[in-house]
């Protein structure tokens, strides 16, 4: 069982420290997307990687629509992984949407993570007037999955640079760009529409785990009023906006994403 979970989930796992940190990459991209990051921390701790099913080079016969219909099939992932590992205690690192899988794991199961640290989360992309602003209207959610069905090359073609910003490096939209066209369009379509249609603000006032919120400073996908509900809402959490602008400053802001983590990490004396 756990040499299936492992292959399944494509799962990589180096560094030489004691404490564990699990890094959890966001919609329609892999764990590659870690790669300038995850260097800062192998000296200090042991790194786990992996691919959801559906991405990367994960064990894509292992996708199931009924699994994967909510974010709690995704949170199983994670905790299947972590149950493979033998871990407890660790320090979870989640991109985006991952953020939220993340944060459900730790209710799932108390004591798996001594820590989240959420790169531009969202509870809730869809704004819910009066009091929360999330970013998108349903209309125009409902657009882009419409448009994933029609022309799925030109949906990727179009999100990424939104997603990414930066124009002035159009390889890194580019590089986004080629990650969500590796992902077979079913899978990324269902995961989408479970990703912008989730609405996890019930779940906040449950996550017991102390949390760092990594905002940046322009996000289209998640603007910065996302961050600050995030902040007012999650117990013990702590809010960082970074100069860095886009959906991904792991990838177009290393060294600044590299900067809050570890900073965040030496005040918890985690490092």
């Amino acid at each position: 069982m756990t040499e299936n979970i492992l292959a399944r989930n494509n799962v990589r796992v180096f560094g030489e420290g004691a404490r564990t940190i699990v890094f959890a990459h966001g919609f329609g991209c892999d764990q590659n997307m870690w790669r300038l990051v995850t260097g800062a921390f192998d000296k200090s701790f042991r790194i786990v990687l992996f691919d959801y099913v559906g991405a990367g080079k994960s064990d894509r016969r292992a996708y199931s629509p009924e699994r994967y219909g909510s974010l709690s099939g995704y949170a199983q992932d994670v905790r299947d992984i972590c149950a493979a590992l033998d871990l407890k205690d660790a320090i979870f690192v989640g991109h985006s949407v991952s953020g939220m899988i993340g944060a459900l794991a730790s209710i799932q199961e108390p004591g798996l993570f001594s820590d989240l640290i959420l790169v531009c989360p969202s509870p809730r992309y869809i704004n819910d007037p009066p009091d929360y602003v999330g970013g998108f209207e349903r209309a125009e959610i409902e657009g882009l999955l419409d448009m994933m069905e029609q022309n799925y090359l030109g949906w990727a073609s179009f999100l990424a640079p939104v997603v990414m910003k930066n124009a002035d490096r159009p390889e890194l939209a580019q590089e986004l760009e080629d990650s969500f066209c590796s992902t077979d369009p079913k899978t990324a379509r269902q995961f989408a529409e479970v990703t912008f249609f989730s609405d996890n603000r019930a779940d906040l006032p449950n996550i017991q785990t102390p949390s760092l919120i990594i905002q940046c400073s322009e996000d289209a996908i998640a603007p910065i009023d996302v961050g600050e509900y995030l902040f007012r809402h999650l117990a013990g959490s702590s809010l960082r906006v970074i100069e860095a602008t886009g959906h991904c400053p792991h990838l177009s802001h290393p060294e600044e994403t590299i900067g809050v983590i570890q900073d965040y990490l030496i005040a918890r004396n985690l490092l």
